[in-house]
């Protein structure tokens, strides 16, 4: 047992109640707060070893509550940002007045609890908290652009000539055809890029918060900045763009149309300068004549268009991308390293993979995490399939689990193959299921299946 004091602090109640069951699962003594002022009133009632703090809240957002902590000297425990959509300039912001870490949502349970646990053992080591800005790491990216398909080399092609022309640009094909990918590599090659990669997934906007979630917010008096000043100088990819509320494509047309926005509550005019990047699974000439798409917002998105293939149209990139996959696990998740032999590779190279590539990671992370000899052969991928490929109708059943591991190891496997048949849609998937959004999210989370992932 931990039996060392969280705060959680964040005004959406499933985060709240899901952070919560996590950290107790890992014997943490647990406490929330919905809103700035809750927040503060735990502080003064019992001193926390750590503090989880969301920064858009209702009545304070978590930056400035942060501020007050350290100015008034409160600040003698580490703190953890959490944000729907941070930026480089809010993260350096909170670790200058004090905050050790930053971790983004949709978050990564995983990543989570090893950012609490490192947090608390270094505040052990120090009385106060550091509040010299951190390194913020970038991720390894996934490996895409392999293999001898004429696919591969066509794409390497319009990609390379792409990135230094800066125009908007639409990527089109099945959700975990690389479309997240392909967008990441574009920013990455553009040499006139300054600022950062920022994803909207384009499902989660409504007409309720589209405009604070696209401009910003400024009417409590501190400055919460949306998606489009996140992405200013960079790339703002707008993920599943067919989605898109209507009030959300009025307001993404008028700053792009404008080159600027000005916050909610705010009155000083902010520039918009960005690279446009969307993603659909269907052209948008579709939802223009359907009359749910503004035709001027398509034009302004589509300089370009790509269509991104499925995994089961160039089937003979699978064997560099099964090596690349490996070597990728093994650096960024301290994975053991195994081999496929060449009867493995063909085994894979024949089946249809609806998942597409997050299909293809999913398999070689799995047989990484059970581990084995140095090659991986035939006979072991065959007991895996019925785990991951969603062309078996089985599901595999661990009986060398507890039952509670063995239950969350089926429903992860369940729910992932049923993402792969609703090609990510999380309405339809709601509705296969049988739950209602709200739970299916916090179950989702709870398995640490990452929605962004399966849409890429």
């Amino acid at each position: 047992m931990n039996e060392r004091a969280v705060l959680v602090v964040d005004d959406e109640p499933d985060i709240r109640s899901l952070l919560q069951e996590i950290l107790e699962d890992e014997g943490y003594a647990v406490s929330t707060a919905d809103t700035a002022a809750a927040a503060q009133s735990c502080i003064e009632e019992s001193k926390p070893d750590l503090v989880l703090l969301d920064i858009w809240m209702p009545d304070m957002d978590g930056v400035s509550l942060l501020k007050e902590w350290k100015n008034s000297g409160a600040l003698n425990f580490p703190v953890i940002m959490i944000s729907g959509h941070g930026t480089v300039e809010t993260a350096v912001e909170a670790t200058r007045h004090g905050a050790v870490d930053f971790i983004e949502k949709p978050l990564s349970l995983a990543k989570l609890l090893l950012t609490v646990e490192k947090a608390l053992v270094e505040s052990s080591h120090a009385p106060t908290v550091d509040s010299s800005p951190m390194e913020l790491e970038t991720p390894r990216r996934l490996p895409l652009l392999l293999g001898v398909s004429d696919y591969v080399k066509q794409m390497r092609e319009q990609i390379d000539a792409q990135a230094s022309r800066g125009e908007s640009l639409m990527l089109i094909g099945e959700a975990g055809s690389g479309r997240t990918l392909f967008a990441q590599h574009i920013h990455d090659q553009d040499p006139d890029t300054q600022g950062r990669f920022t994803q909207l997934r384009c499902d989660t906007l409504s007409s309720a918060n589209a405009h604070r979630e696209l401009y910003g917010d400024e009417s409590s008096g501190a400055v919460s900045m949306g998606f489009l000043e996140s992405a200013a100088g960079g790339t703002l990819f707008l993920s599943d763009v067919e989605l898109l509320p209507t009030s959300a494509q009025h307001y993404l047309r008028q700053a792009i149309e404008q080159q600027g926005f000005t916050r909610v509550g705010g009155s000083m005019r902010v520039p918009f300068r960005a690279r446009l990047i969307s993603a659909s699974r269907t052209e948008l000439a579709l939802a223009v004549r359907q009359g749910v798409f503004d035709a001027a917002l398509a034009r302004l998105l589509t300089s370009d268009t790509f269509h991104t293939r499925p995994l089961r149209e160039h089937p003979e990139d699978i064997p560099a991308l099964l090596e690349a996959l490996v070597d990728w696990h093994v650096a960024e998740e301290g994975l053991m390293y195994r081999h496929f032999t060449v009867a493995a590779q063909n085994r894979l190279r024949n089946l249809d993979w609806p998942g597409n590539l997050l299909e293809l990671k999913n398999l070689v992370q799995r047989i990484l995490l059970l581990g084995g000899t140095a090659e991986i052969e035939v006979p072991e991928i065959n007991r895996v399939l019925g785990v991951v490929v969603s062309s078996d109708t089985t599901l595999a059943l661990r009986h060398d689990l507890p039952l509670r591991e063995a239950r969350a190891d089926f429903e992860r496997q369940y729910l992932l193959r049923c993402l792969a048949e609703t090609q990510g849609n999380i309405g339809d998937l709601a509705k296969h299921v049988g739950m209602e959004r709200t739970h299916l999210y916090r179950k989702l989370r709870s398995l640490d299946i990452d929605l962004d992932k399966v849409r890429e």
